[in-house]
């Protein structure tokens, strides 16, 4: 019998489609944008995977919100290790308290529901206990840019049931408050175990190459009336500023026939700023592959659903990830994104790559 902690951060990931850019000292300000829990579904996704695979699991969790009702909902008939102390405002601390009782109670690996803030206080805290459980990560946070999530939350599942190996990985973090005004401050935090799979995703890579000539080929196809929504990252940013501005490198723009509509949008600002025909431009995060999911959340289901996609990358960066992943949340839209695509990697160039779920 394998016993396999969970717990949830039910804050994860509430800051990314009210564009914050995360939730970290941000939880009042994207409650008022209108923000709702993300985790919580995340969770039952990753819990229903554990569940369905069949083998014999002994569930340990911690208290609502940070775990159990989830787990009863599922079918486990979890061990409550302990409860938060605050259940309407919880905190690292309560992360921080729930692994430590997890150890004590001998989890053979800790499944956590949250982002890159999430994993790293899991995973400081096995540093300081000198304890080397093996953790996953069910992706819920707005930066999930550490080599420790699954790519999806019933993969996360299914690899916490069955993995047999476990190998190295690094936990880094972003300066929340860099990354919103525009720069990329990461820090390695912790090296945690992990499990072996190929369902679990890499560590981001930053920046690299020139994307001139995409970008000029972007430009010279706008069409007049037509609403371009720009996601975050060098690559669209280099078509930004051919567009003739600067926007945001890790928001999201609205741009119509020569004018900014919308900057740093969240998914209410970008919904308003839709108009007949619509085009959202993304490219894969490096390492990882990810077109939607990471880190522009404010481009939701909701967004993609009135708009064609365009993909573009760097010819280098393709080779790098092989295939594109998606998840948006919504498993429906997962699969209609689902197969091959054409991805703009020159002025005229393109390649087809395919989207995985």
């Amino acid at each position: 019998m394998r016993r396999i902690a969970v717990v949830v951060n039910p804050i994860a990931g509430m800051g990314g489609r009210v564009g914050l850019k995360g939730t970290d000292g941000k939880v009042a300000e994207a409650r008022e944008r209108g923000a709702e829990p993300r985790a919580p579904d995340r969770a039952r996704e990753a819990l229903d995977s554990l569940a369905g695979v069949g083998r014999d699991i002994e569930l340990l969790t911690y208290g609502d919100p940070m775990g159990e009702s989830l787990a009863r909902d599922a079918g486990f008939d979890p061990v409550v290790v302990g409860v938060p102390e605050d259940a309407e405002a919880t905190t690292s601390d309560d992360t921080r308290a729930a692994v430590r009782a997890f150890v004590d109670h001998e989890a053979d690996a800790v499944l956590f529901v949250g982002g890159d803030g999430t994993a790293v206080d899991v995973a400081e805290t096995l540093d300081e206990l000198d304890d080397g459980t093996p953790i996953l990560g069910v992706p819920a946070g707005v930066k999930v840019y550490s080599s420790v999530f699954g790519v999806s939350p019933r993969a996360a599942g299914r690899i916490a049931a069955t993995f047999s190996e476990t190998e190295a990985a690094e936990v880094n973090d972003i300066d929340e408050d860099a990354f919103r005004g525009g720069e990329v401050v990461t820090e390695l935090r912790a090296v945690a175990t992990v499990p072996v799979a190929d369902q679990r995703q890499s560590a981001k890579q930053l920046g690299g190459g020139t994307v001139e000539t995409l970008a000029e080929g972007v430009a010279e196809g706008v069409r007049p009336g037509v609403t371009y929504v720009l996601g975050p990252g060098s690559t669209v940013g280099a078509i930004k500023r051919r567009l003739g501005f600067e926007g945001t490198t890790l928001g999201v723009d609205v741009w119509r026939d020569g004018e900014l509509l919308v900057e740093d949008g969240a998914e209410s600002d970008i919904l308003d700023a839709l108009g007949e025909e619509n085009v959202v431009v993304v490219s894969p995060i490096g390492g990882q592959g990810f077109v939607f999911g990471r880190g522009n959340q404010q481009i939701s289901p909701a967004v993609i659903r009135r708009c064609d996609v365009e993909v573009v990358a760097s010819r280098r960066k393709l080779d790098d990830i092989g295939t594109l992943r998606v998840d948006t949340g919504d498993p429906e839209l997962d699969a209609e994104l689902a197969g091959w695509i054409q991805v703009r990697v020159g002025r005229y160039e393109r390649r087809l790559v395919e989207i995985v779920t």
